[in-house]
């Protein structure tokens, strides 16, 4: 049978763009009677807040979702926070490093800027002329006292990758997703790598996320190959905007769960209008998550971004009149 799985990074309280994630995922494996899967994405220590490790799990909650596996109600794949997985990603970096694929890198993100901000048009990603200056550099950091990351260099080619809403995705290992970082130079392990190997573990068989991860797939699939690991499939889902066209983001506690929660707006208009966003309703009514369950069609979702915008807000906080028919007005 499928799984589904839902992973919020508690660095912050859950914006409305999480929230339609989370609930897209839900939809999809509960539509298809698959088990549901809740991971705490805790990689990073100075982000994590505490308190958002357990109230990102009562907001999702609140929004009517449910899990089969999770950190509060156990598994057979426990434990569910990536805090607490890193003999699993150690034995994954062993088999990339016997394999010849791993090295010690010692540009720091402050070379790589610095570098990416140069003339001449220096690629997005981690390649040759990242190499270099990293053989370049490496002598002196080393007599400086300074600790490397470990990256790996992919096999290069192609890559191909089914997803959700685009059908078959062909993508280039070396252009779209270079050399990646599998553990930090601070000792903490990276996100491309635990997301594979905890995706795997957990048997997830599709990945339900935003589109702006679209780009880091490519790396993803081709370190399930090097690890002998079979990849999921994938639907990425087009972002929900601001007013002002921007991605919604934690940093800046934009639309928050707990924010609409604790001003008294009902879980049923948030359901109902992020269902309406993401096509799979005509018109924004409220509507529970379950109730919702069988509406839930991949091809209704929208191709082309969502937009908060002012109108939209004040039907979620109920100031706008709903007419019989629940069309708001």
């Amino acid at each position: 049978m499928p799984r589904g799985r839902y992973a919020p990074s508690p660095t912050g309280w859950l914006h409305l763009g999480n929230a339609r994630t989370a609930l897209a995922a839900w939809w999809r494996a509960r539509a298809a009677g698959a088990s549901f899967v809740m991971r705490v994405e805790d990689l990073d220590g100075p982000r994590t807040v505490q308190e958002a490790v357990t109230g990102n799990l009562e907001e999702l909650r609140w929004l009517g979702i449910d899990w089969d596996e999770g950190p509060d109600v156990g598994g057979p794949h426990a434990p569910y926070e990536q805090s607490q997985r890193g003999e699993a990603y150690a034995r994954a970096l062993s088999t990339l490093s016997a394999q010849g694929l791993t090295f010690d890198c010692w540009l720091s993100r402050k070379d790589l800027r610095e570098m990416a901000s140069a003339p001449h048009g220096r690629a997005p990603v981690y390649g040759p002329e990242q190499r270099v200056a990293n053989d370049r550099v490496a002598a002196r950091k080393q007599r400086e006292g300074k600790t490397p990351a470990t990256r790996v260099r992919l096999p290069p080619g192609p890559v191909t990758f089914h997803d959700g809403l685009r059908g078959e995705v062909r993508a280039d290992v070396a252009r779209d997703a270079g050399d990646l970082v599998l553990r930090r130079a601070d000792g903490a392990w990276a996100y491309q790598l635990a997301v594979v190997v905890d995706d795997a573990a957990m048997n997830v068989r599709e990945v339900v996320r935003a589109d702006d991860l679209l780009d880091a797939t490519a790396g993803q699939v081709a370190l399930y190959h090097a690890l002998g690991l079979a990849p999921p499939g994938f639907l990425h889902l087009p972002l929900l905007l601001d007013a002002g066209g921007q991605r919604l983001a934690k940093r800046r506690g934009d639309l928050t769960l707990r924010a609409l929660r604790d001003e008294g707006v009902r879980p049923a208009r948030v359901v109902g209008w992020l269902a309406y966003g993401l096509g799979l309703l005509d018109a924004p009514r409220e509507a529970t998550a379950r109730e919702l369950v069988a509406a839930f069609d991949v091809t209704r979702l929208a191709r082309h971004p969502a937009r908060l915008d002012a109108d939209a807000l004040a039907w979620i906080r109920a100031e706008r009149r709903l007419d019989s028919g629940g069309t708001p007005r």
